[in-house]
């Protein structure tokens, strides 16, 4: 095995494979939104021709839920070609075929990619089920928040969700003792920025980082997105044991994107 840290071609790998191709074509057909995603959206997407942007759409989960509360003027866009297969046959089957898909990197994903931008950008953008935090690279997904700014226009939402460490208080101790390594210059040498993990689950091989709150908001200030809500999930919304089963607890994040820097 590698000694050398995990790279964003080896998690396009592991999404292609295919335990994680059919875990996540089971939920896009199978979980659809859940209650705490449909609440934010509702909430902060009132408008439903709003021209939505989903990064990290996978085999189409979200992208459907969205499309069946009535939202039209959805673009979506992953780096997984197997997932993103399943995503377009997914719309296909629902009749969802004014979704624009797209083959692309969150990282370095440029305007030019979507010929239907609207004039001055899309005006809601989306990043869920802990997407942004499998990037692996603290700046790379830095990049991703600065690409995300890139196609928005000023004052549009951006909702994501992170793991926090703060939160999970079951580990605690396991995070003192890579904080111990970390300072020791003893981590494991596969692994980018502390707060870093890699495990094996039905999905397959699995990369996240799980940042605490202080980090992402110093992320999102320093890509030009503004604070503006975060809460846990269990705070939002009771879920459905199905999706207690399909993702733990995590933080949910609502911006708005800032002015272009000076």
């Amino acid at each position: 095995m590698s000694a050398k840290a995990w790279t964003g071609k080896q998690v396009r790998e592991s999404f292609n494979d295919v335990p994680s191709v059919l875990y996540y074509t089971r939920a896009a057909h199978f979980l659809g939104l859940w209650e705490s995603e449909r609440l934010l959206i509702e909430k902060h997407l009132p408008d439903r021709q709003t021209d939505i942007l989903e990064a990290g759409c996978g085999a189409g989960r979200v992208t459907m839920g969205l499309w069946r509360l009535g939202y039209r003027r959805i673009s979506a866009f992953d780096f997984a070609d197997e997932l993103l297969d399943q995503a377009q046959s997914l719309a296909s089957e629902k009749g969802a075929d004014s979704v624009v898909f797209k083959a692309a990197d969150a990282t370095r994903i440029a305007p030019s990619t979507f010929a239907n931008m609207p004039s001055g950008g899309f005006g809601a953008a989306l990043f869920m089920f802990n997407g942004l935090m499998q990037i692996p690279g603290r700046e790379n997904r830095r990049g991703a928040l600065r690409s995300l700014h890139s196609l928005c226009r000023e004052g549009a939402p951006l909702i994501f969700t992170s793991h926090d460490r703060g939160q999970s208080g079951a580990e605690a101790g396991y995070w003192r003792t890579e904080r111990g390594k970390w300072d020791a210059g003893i981590q494991d040498p596969r692994l980018s920025d502390f707060g870093d993990r890699r495990f094996r689950d039905e999905s397959g091989e699995v990369f996240i980082n799980i940042p605490s709150r202080a980090e992402v908001l110093a992320d999102l200030e320093s890509a030009g997105w503004i604070c503006q809500f975060d809460a846990m999930r269990s705070d939002l919304a009771a879920e459905s044991e199905a999706v207690v089963a399909f993702s733990d607890n995590c933080r949910f994040w609502v911006c708005t994107r800032g002015p272009e820097p000076a």
